[in-house]
């Protein structure tokens, strides 16, 4: 057998979820002019880009148009896509192996962390990961229920996520209707009786994960004041020593001030409130056969190893509310048949190279790229940078001999046992055809799209199409 790589063995990679991370693990194997490869993404939806479609807020339509670069990537000799192939339901890990040399899973963390308190599983309280596939319009959320009628929603959490699903509860009608929030989700934000949303930071401004135009954004509203009190700005002497050091990066920094600014406003009587809080974590979540009140303890930072931590004073307070989304992180969900760090919620890897077990070896022929390899962390360019680590690692494994040996290489095969299956997989020209068909849903409304928000009308779009 020829050298894995040339024109007449070409390297033949699975990605495992279509992603930003896929996307760039898919671009850095086929930019290498030298040599030959052929890479078939796998995603479990028809619809391609992750958390770009399906997790970026409606109204941040900017930081979609990467899409773009992930349209280039597709376009690329030797690029397939497979929609509504789910690995370990429709085609199992064990048919990969026998299909191509390597392997690179970059599924995501699909599933939010728990935050272990009392009361967390009452009705209406829920992970934000579901309000956000809700308004996405994401096929797995579309029959989710939130009760909005209530006058106060609590917000847990500090990071990005935690600051889209405020936003969202308090965009007006007209600012929801210029973007591609789902039909069902405009309906019923519509009909809202939100109209304060608080947000509890565990600690203080100077450690939130929020980055600059996130929280920036809540004070520039169409309606709703954001509202901060100014002992809550006002940082500890360990945390004010941080920020003025060298240690501290801008983003710090600058969220800091942008939060003492918040402070300073006086409220100018919009409709709604978006409460910062900080040194505020849940303790309980109370209430008789759904969510009528969050208990608040206060904290105090203490410095433990060189970082400072959340402490609990023992101080509490009773927030009433009737709605509850938690934003604490999301964790990996295991893939059958590939080795996972049950304690960190990854993908056992080194570097992108996945491990048999913690004490032993690569697993030739298996990777892994993005938040399911390092954690749900950094921005989506973030994952080009992830995405290369791990590519380097399969390169030289291919030039080295140490992959996988497919029985049956031919590119042809996958689409044969996947018929064999009855399995009808999404091609990315059927996606186009599914994207044009969006588009054209939303033109008449002024809208960049109006969403399928089940898999059977996508499919249905395609009629025929489908394979």
């Amino acid at each position: 057998m020829s050298q894995i790589g040339s024109e007449q063995n070409p390297l033949r990679v699975a990605i495992v979820g279509a992603g930003p991370s896929g996307f760039y693990a898919a671009e850095h194997v086929l930019k290498d002019g030298d040599l030959h490869a052929q890479v078939d993404l796998f995603d479990r939806l028809p619809t391609p880009f992750g958390l770009v479609r399906g997790g970026v807020a409606p109204d941040h339509p900017k930081i979609k148009s990467v899409i773009r670069v992930y349209e280039k990537t597709a376009a690329r000799e030797g690029f397939r896509f497979f929609g509504n192939v789910k690995v370990g339901h429709d085609i199992e890990v064990e048919d990969l192996e026998r299909l191509y040399h390597a392997i690179v899973f970059t599924v995501g963390c699909e599933t939010d962390r728990r935050l272990g308190v009392p009361g967390e599983e009452l009705p209406g309280s829920h992970a934000a990961t579901a309000f956000v596939g809700w308004y996405n319009a994401h096929p797995d959320y579309c029959d989710e229920e939130f009760d909005l009628s209530c006058e106060r929603a609590v917000v847990i959490g500090n990071g990005n996520v935690a600051m889209d699903v405020a936003r969202m509860l308090a965009l007006t009608d007209h600012e929801l209707r210029a973007t591609d929030t789902a039909d069902h989700a405009i309906e019923a934000l519509d009909r809202s009786g939100v109209r304060e949303v608080v947000v509890l930071g565990r600690r203080g401004p100077a450690q939130a994960a929020f980055t600059n135009p996130e929280v920036k954004e809540l004070g520039e509203m169409e309606d709703a004041d954001v509202v901060v009190d100014p002992a809550e700005a006002e940082l500890d002497p360990a945390s004010r020593a941080f920020i003025e050091s060298d240690e501290a990066d801008k983003t710090s920094r600058v969220n800091v001030e942008i939060v003492e600014e918040f402070s300073r406003r006086e409220p100018s009587g919009k409709g709604k409130r978006i409460v910062l809080r900080f040194l505020a974590s849940p303790v309980e979540i109370k209430g008789e056969g759904k969510v009528e009140s969050v208990v608040v303890g206060r904290n105090e930072l203490v410095e433990e190893g060189g970082t400072l931590r959340a402490k609990d004073t023992g101080e509490r307070e009773e927030l009433e509310c009737g709605l509850v989304l938690r934003s604490v992180g999301y964790t990996g969900i295991p893939i059958e048949g590939v080795p996972f760090d049950e304690q960190r919620g990854l993908i056992l890897n080194d570097g992108g190279r996945v491990l048999d077990s913690h004490d032993s070896g690569h697993k030739a022929g298996h990777y892994t790229a993005g938040w399911i390899k390092r954690g749900p962390s950094g921005v989506i360019g973030t994952n080009k940078k992830d995405a290369l680590e791990t590519i380097k690692h399969l390169l030289a494994d291919t030039a080295e001999g140490n992959l996988l040996e497919p029985a049956i290489p031919e590119p042809e095969a996958v689409e044969a046992l996947l018929a064999e299956r009855g399995v009808r997989f999404v091609s990315f020209e059927d996606w186009q055809a599914i994207d044009q068909a969006e588009v054209g849903r939303g033109e008449p409304h002024g809208r960049p799209r109006v969403k399928f928000v089940r898999v059977e009308e996508m499919l249905e779009a395609l009629g025929e199409k489908v394979g």
